[in-house]
């Protein structure tokens, strides 16, 4: 049973990891379980650590990140389904937020885990994930980061939905260094309420997950997702600059999906002139290939 708590405080900490979706094809369902996306993407050790609290002094729902006050809808969203008391949540994000890297996910994946520990719930962790991906899809947050986040590596999305539905294989890697550069920001709805761009992310998306498929290293994880990019669209401007860029100094970069940043996993003879060239463009973020997933902390 749920407790009331009116006279103590609760709280709990929990930590989920950053997602970038390298290439996609969308599945849309009017069940949130079954609506989603197929694809692949890498899961890296940043991400966002939740705090939530309850109790007397908490009289209404506030969500707040990196210490501002948000509405903060998809974490809204998990906490609605799992209890009525007012709750305070508190995000602290490693991340860049709206740039592709999953956050909305990792502090919906977050709060779920947390308010699960602080209540004693005793959810399944299959349970929380899919309250998880449920917000997402209902606020239009995200479709795949949930799943790729609660398994950690590259996953691969083989089928769409909730992560107790979606079947995930995985590209094997050793904790490889990624690295990143953040151009701006991209809203996920404005791309998925195109119906021409998300035709073309379809078409893109499948043919990449075939080639991926054919073979499943993180060299061919980075062609695939490059040429996904270029061939959908959705690389302009100075994300297209960045890849065409990486490319000239031998390096495979793409584009976090969906975000206006660019991404690469280079080798470690490439690592110098991959930074060169994305030191152009911004500051260079440097994270490694997470192979955990979700902690209480």
């Amino acid at each position: 049973m749920q407790p009331e708590p009116v006279n103590d405080t609760l709280t709990a900490r929990a930590f989920a990891p950053a997602h970038i979706t390298g290439f996609f094809k969308i599945h849309d369902h009017e069940d949130p379980m079954k609506k989603g996306s197929t694809g692949c993407g890498v899961v890296l050790d940043g991400g966002v650590y939740t705090t939530v609290t309850t109790g007397k002094d908490i009289d209404k729902t506030e969500i707040f990140l990196n210490g501002e006050i948000v509405a903060g809808n998809t974490s809204r969203t998990v906490i609605e389904s799992m209890t009525d008391l007012p709750v305070k949540v508190e995000s602290i994000s490693d991340i860049p937020i709206g740039c592709g890297f999953g956050a909305s996910g990792a502090g919906a994946l977050g709060t779920a885990y947390a308010l699960n520990h602080a209540l004693s719930l005793e959810y399944t962790s299959i349970r929380l994930n899919d309250i998880a991906h449920i917000a997402e899809v209902k606020n239009g947050s995200g479709l795949g980061d949930v799943v790729g986040q609660a398994h950690g590596g590259i996953p691969i999305r083989k089928t769409p939905g909730s992560p107790s539905i979606a079947r995930i294989d995985h590209v094997p890697t050793a904790e490889k260094e990624v690295f990143c550069v953040v151009l701006g920001e991209l809203s996920t709805s404005s791309v998925l309420g195109n119906p021409e761009m998300v035709k073309n992310i379809n078409i893109a998306g499948e043919e990449a997950m075939k080639k991926l498929i054919e073979k499943p290293t993180v060299d061919n994880f980075m062609h695939c997702s490059r040429e996904f990019a270029i061939n959908c669209g959705l690389a302009r401007g100075k994300v297209r600059e960045a890849i065409e860029a990486a490319d000239k100094a031998g390096v495979v970069a793409s584009q976090a999906m969906l975000g206006n940043a660019v991404f690469s996993i280079p080798s470690v003879t490439c690592v110098k002139e991959l930074i060169d060239v994305f030191s152009d463009f911004g500051e260079v973020l440097r994270f490694k290939i997470r192979t955990g997933s979700i902690k209480i902390v």
